[in-house]
């Protein structure tokens, strides 16, 4: 029960140190990240597709959001308002596709995830992501994104198991 509150009330959490952190040091993190991760994708340009384009990523739930687009052959980070496509969802959906412990389809028609905007764009970043081998991400990144996506599942697993009340129990 304990891990199911944890993992319900866990990106709360983060709220508030990522409303506080300043754009240009989520910035510069997130594009260090993005272009180590998809620095296989860029060298054989599947990520052209970005070029003059954005995509906006909206995690609402620990309010981070950016827009990416493809510039001078990396992935380049802006707070905009504006995107062709912005995919939305909650910390725990997100991680859990990108750790591949859920169909991204599945969470979309469970309007867990949302896309709006240019659906082609959409699709072909879709697409992307589902061609990624984990086993090309960092070794860190890769063990740190599995075993944090298992710990999610598991809470979420627990949570769905057991729905009583959990009044008084915290993280």
């Amino acid at each position: 029960m304990l891990r199911a509150q944890c993992v319900n009330h866990g990106p709360r959490l983060l709220r508030l140190p990522v409303q506080f952190t300043p754009f240009t040091l989520k910035k510069v993190l997130l594009q260090q990240l993005l272009n180590t991760q998809f620095r296989h994708a860029l060298a054989e340009g599947e990520l052209d597709f970005l070029q003059g384009r954005w995509l906006g990523i909206d995690i609402h739930d620990i309010a981070l959001r950016w827009a990416v687009t493809l510039q001078n052959d990396r992935l380049q980070i802006n707070d905009r308002d504006e995107a062709d496509v912005w995919f939305r969802g909650s910390a725990n959906d997100l991680l859990l596709i990108a750790a591949r412990k859920v169909d991204p389809d599945t969470l979309f028609f469970q309007r867990r995830l949302v896309i709006e905007g240019d659906t082609e764009l959409g699709l072909e970043v879709k697409n992307l992501m589902d061609a990624i081998e984990l086993e090309n991400m960092p070794a860190p990144l890769r063990i740190g994104l599995m075993q944090l996506a298992d710990f999610v599942e598991a809470g979420l697993n627990e949570d769905a198991k057991s729905p009583g009340d959990r009044a008084g129990v915290s993280c």
